[in-house]
């Protein structure tokens, strides 16, 4: 049996005028995610514990079939993992993004990846920054990919707040940055801006008026998850498809090995294709289970375009999970799929929201008709099947586990 899971982040949204009153998820062309909600189990899933904030962490972390509630404290750890940057046990690891800030009139975050800047023009300011910003104690920072990178500070207090810059967009951010539980963070993120405004790299995305990556911020702090490995739980062994350093995080903390992937970005111009032969190869190189993530429905969400969301959810499609259930299909073994979104990110509050999501599990041996017309927002919901969290999500689609070891 081969598994796969198909996470489309951030696709979830509510009905637009512009469309109809469609989503962009409703809207876009699925053929390939309606033939298999069609024949398959649809219905939607709550990805976001109660009480918790819906960061992509915590929603994939349920996805994966697991519960975060108890042990998981912060992507930053996550990101270490996949950075294979080793945390002692009083070290607190946050994620590090390179923002966009305007001072004028009021100090906002105007765009929370400085742009899409590239790993190449990040990887002197990473340098610059962890030579002039005054780093005490063993603090340090770690290039990752394009503006997500990481922090690690020793002995640092767990009373520090984290606040997502994707929140902030557009907001006055003044009262946050005078807090004073900010103010160790504070320090930081104003030393960052004489550092960054002079450096060649911004003074050249100036002159190509591209947003300038003029600030650090820091958040989603945490300490390493503890979870039982998909080998203890289901015998299976498997791989992560990502361009984001938090799922292969997630995989590398649940034994699963996370492929490189040349031309992955995580945003509208990734390498669909080449994500979708990693995964398709894995699963030839007798590996069970590929998780193959897409980040770009989720930063398009953030900008708040509608259109290049709806070409995301297409290339999704298309380009993803098309050539990988066109194999399956032809290569004679049983297959199940699961396809979801980790959270909605609507386009009217570019960020994440809680609403459960929709889901589709396909298994090749059985065909269940659902009642679904295609995948969608309301079509998933009118099957009036709701799965309560990860644990749950994860016996309906991998089965009974074969330990009863925790925590999960």
């Amino acid at each position: 049996m081969k598994y796969v899971i198909f996470i489309g982040d951030g696709m979830g949204d509510y009905p637009i005028d512009s469309l109809d009153g469609l989503t962009p998820l409703e809207a876009a062309p699925t053929p390939n995610l309606d033939w298999m909600a069609q024949g398959g189990i649809t219905g939607r899933l709550a990805t976001i514990p109660e009480g918790m904030t819906p960061g992509s962490d915590v929603a994939i972390m349920s996805l994966m079939g697991y519960n975060p509630q108890g042990i998981l404290t912060g992507r930053g750890p996550l990101e270490a993992l996949a950075l294979k940057v080793p945390l002692a046990e009083d070290d607190l690891a946050f994620r590090l993004n390179l923002v966009t800030l305007s001072h004028d009139p009021e100090l906002v975050i105007i765009n929370h990846a400085a742009g899409d800047i590239t790993n190449a023009e990040a990887k002197p300011l990473i340098e610059e920054l962890n030579k002039k910003l005054p780093l005490t104690n063993g603090q340090k920072i770690y290039q990752g990919i394009s503006y997500r990178h990481l922090f690690v500070w020793p002995n640092a207090p767990d009373s520090l707040p984290s606040i997502p810059p994707h929140d902030q967009l557009d907001k006055p951010l003044t009262p946050f940055i005078e807090a004073k539980e900010m103010a160790p963070l504070t320090a930081l993120i104003r030393a960052s801006w004489p550092i960054l405004d002079s450096h060649p790299v911004n003074l050249d995305r100036a002159a190509r008026n591209l947003p300038t990556a003029n600030s650090i911020w820091l958040w989603a702090q945490g300490r390493p998850p503890k979870v039982n490995s998909y080998s203890q739980r289901w015998a299976l062994t498997g791989v992560t498809v990502s361009a984001v350093d938090i799922i292969k995080g997630l995989g590398l903390a649940t034994g699963l090995t996370p492929l490189t992937v040349e031309g992955a970005t995580g945003g509208l111009q990734t390498n669909y294709l080449g994500k979708a032969q990693a995964a398709i190869s894995a699963l030839k190189d007798n590996y069970d289970l590929a998780i193959v993530h897409l980040e770009a429905p989720d930063e398009t969400s953030h900008h708040g375009n509608l259109n290049q969301k709806l070409k995301a959810i297409e290339n999704f499609d298309s380009l993803i999970v098309g050539p990988i259930l066109d194999y399956l299909k032809a290569s004679g073994s049983d297959f199940k799929i699961l396809a979801a979104c980790d959270h909605f990110t609507p386009l009217s509050l570019k960020t994440h929201s809680t609403d459960p999501v929709p889901f589709i599990i396909y298994d090749s041996r059985k065909s269940t008709r659902s009642g679904a017309q295609g995948y969608g927002e309301r079509a998933s919901a009118a099957t009036g099947l709701f799965v309560s969290g990860g644990l749950e999500l994860s016996r309906l689609f991998f089965g009974p586990e074969q330990t009863s070891i925790t925590p999960y």
